[in-house]
């Protein structure tokens, strides 16, 4: 057994989280036979993802605040604090602070034998996408 290191604040690149978003890798995989990731990811008010999915899917456990995940048939859910999504592995999707808050959530998912935990990364979120204002 050991205590694992203090995580190191660091800011997510803009490419991928637009905004204002910070991670500190809570839990890392060791060895081969480890898997499983977690991350407290925190959002400045509006700032979001780009469009991404997941290999084996990924839970979000709202800590602070209230945020937006949204996926490609358009649908925008909200979450507050205390809340869990599940995204299915392979859905595209993307997570956001709702506009006017700040929030905080745990990242938990499990990388691929040999692929990085985030599958694929696409193009960014527009505002019309954020707003839920696609095909209006």
């Amino acid at each position: 057994m050991n205590i694992e290191p203090q995580p190191k604040t660091i800011l997510n690149p803009e490419d991928r989280f637009p905004g204002g978003v910070y991670l500190d890798l809570l839990v890392v995989p060791h060895d081969g036979d480890q898997r499983t990731t977690v991350g407290k990811v925190r959002f400045l008010p509006g700032a979001r993802t780009a469009w991404h999915s997941h290999a084996r899917g990924q839970y979000c456990h709202v800590i602070d605040g209230v945020a937006r995940f949204g996926n490609r048939r358009g649908e925008i859910i909200e979450v507050h604090a205390g809340q869990t999504l599940y995204t299915p592995p392979g859905e595209e999707h993307w997570h956001a602070a709702a506009p006017g808050h700040f929030m905080a959530h745990l990242a938990i998912l499990e990388g691929d034998e040999g692929a990085d935990i985030a599958s694929w990364w696409g193009e960014q979120v527009t505002d019309e996408e954020f707003e839920g204002r696609v095909g209006a």
